[in-house]
């Protein structure tokens, strides 16, 4: 991007990357989930005099704006900024997809809440969309990545990304022919869980990370330094109010105070800010297209900050002195975006309360009751009419689940790939369980039939994955499957307690 200086021309420091062909996008992001905290506090905001806002920040090259159909009125106020600044069309506009969990979803489902998105932003064609599931059990959050990428090719979406997904379930969209071209995940220097595996897997499939949390919520500045440990209920904005529980889980206060007084020692060394460092920190991460920092429209903006961001790299020294801070810190648990899906919930509120109202949660396969005390549950596949057998049966406190294959419909998932094979057969073994009342956390005996010996060591990685803190008693056997293309079949029991 260039600016007009005397009557000449610089090149705009903000950094640019290209996601895929013809999509170039600054690696700050304009945020606009506050969008919806403001409007929590102070009521629908005009879309007008709102979209103004957005102005300087395009100006000074920060040119992509990212937003959900949850957050407010921020489709809208964006699509108004497109429409009334006509000269600024090359703004790009991410949006996401957040159905509440449960929905049964049809194909005209899918295509309501694309039309929706563009009609709020008065738009032919969303640039990025970007879906995020509740409940891997219930495989229709696939169908639904099927149906996206139907309008994809239609023309009504560029191109389609991710949110939250973690490593294990990003390997079953990408061997399953969706194609996606990011996956926007935590990853801060309290939050690292994306530092690994979720590294390793982007970089091999060209996907980028784009990240959220980079400053905390504001919490990852000279404001907190040397301040003492806030309440809860004295936070200012709901990004506050999460991030304090991410601080809490790395270790609490006090050592996220020695992390503070490390970046802050960086930040003096380069002259920048501390929420420079924390930012500079994550952008030079393998694979980090982009970090998105959140904007308070209308009401404060860090524009003249944020474009010193491009005004140095880290060397060694500053690495080393980060590092050893953050090694003094708590893993947060578990792989990115988990914090949406299992406990300790690491959001605003501590639960989902704050993204749904209805605290019931359709269950993810139909069940029937059988005269006999018997409860069973039916996913739906073509082998369970043909050979006469429910997914899983439950009776007294006992479910026995049926050997399972990667198989949703009649469709197989995960391709060719042991490991996406492996997950998708435990969420369906977890979808059944689940349906019958019990947990993921109550087998107690896993069987798998590998169809050819060498996939054993992939087959029991991802296994051990999803079973580690669980340890139920398992064996492994090379078996011929029913279907050349299935590479696993797996059985389960449990038992309610």
């Amino acid at each position: 991007m260039m600016e007009e200086i005397n009557g000449g021309t610089r090149v705009n420091p903000v950094e640019r990357i290209e996601l895929r062909p013809g999509l170039s996008i600054s690696r700050v992001l304009t945020g606009l989930w506050q969008v919806a905290d403001i409007e929590h506090q102070k009521g629908i905001l005009d879309p007008d005099v709102t979209s103004g806002a957005m102005g300087p920040y395009v100006k000074a090259g920060f040119t992509t704006f990212d937003m959900a159909d949850h957050y407010g009125s921020a489709e809208i106020i964006s699509g108004n900024f497109r429409k009334q600044f006509t000269e600024n069309s090359g703004v790009e506009l991410f949006t996401k997809w957040v159905p509440k969990p449960g929905w049964n979803h049809t194909r005209d489902d899918v295509r309501t809440a694309v039309q929706n998105s563009l009609d709020r932003m008065g738009s032919d064609c969303l640039d990025l969309l970007q879906f995020h599931t509740w409940n891997y059990a219930d495989p229709s959050w696939l169908d639904c990545l099927y149906w996206l990428q139907e309008l994809k090719e239609e023309g009504l979406i560029g191109h389609l990304g991710l949110t939250n997904v973690d490593t294990a379930h990003l390997g079953i969209v990408i061997h399953s022919d969706i194609e996606v071209i990011s996956n926007q995940v935590c990853y801060s220097l309290i939050d690292q869980r994306a530092a690994i595996a979720m590294t390793d897997l982007c970089s091999k499939h060209d996907i980028k990370i784009l990240a959220f949390g980079t400053v905390a919520g504001g919490l990852l500045t000279e404001r907190w330094l040397g301040a003492p440990k806030p309440n809860l209920d004295s936070l200012d904005t709901w990004s506050q109010m999460k991030y304090w529980r991410f601080i809490e889980t790395a270790g609490g206060w006090i050592a996220f105070q020695e992390l503070l007084g490390s970046v802050r020692r960086v930040a003096d060394k380069h002259g920048v800010s501390m929420a420079n460092v924390a930012c500079r920190y994550i952008l030079e991460q393998p694979n980090v297209g982009g970090i998105i920092i959140g904007a308070r429209l209308g009401e404060s903006d860090h524009i003249q900050d944020n474009l010193k961001i491009f005004s140095f790299s880290l060397d060694e020294e500053d690495f080393s002195e980060i590092q050893s801070a953050m090694a003094e810190l708590k893993t947060i648990p578990g792989d990115c975006g988990d914090e949406y899906r299992k406990p300790p919930f690491l959001t605003a509120s501590g639960d989902l309360s704050h993204h749904f109202d209805d605290s019931f949660v359709p269950l993810p396969y139909k069940t029937e009751e059988r005269d006999d005390g018997r409860s069973i549950v039916l996913s739906g596949t073509s082998w369970e009419d043909i050979a006469g057998f429910s997914r899983a049966t439950r009776h007294g406190s006992r479910i026995l689940v049926s050997g399972t294959t990667a198989t949703h419909r009649n469709q197989v998932i995960g391709g060719s790939d042991p490991t996406a094979q492996t997950h998708f057969a435990i969420d369906k073994i977890e979808g059944a369980i689940q349906s019958l009342g019990g947990r993921l956390e109550d087998v107690v005996r896993t069987r798998i039939f590998v169809s050819n010996i060498r996939d054993w060591e992939a087959v029991s990685h991802a296994h051990g994955q999803r079973f580690r803190e669980v340890l139920p008693a398992n064996t492994l056997v090379e078996a011929k499957l029913v279907g050349e293309e299935y590479l696993v079949e797996i059985e389960a029991e449990a038992v309610i307690p």
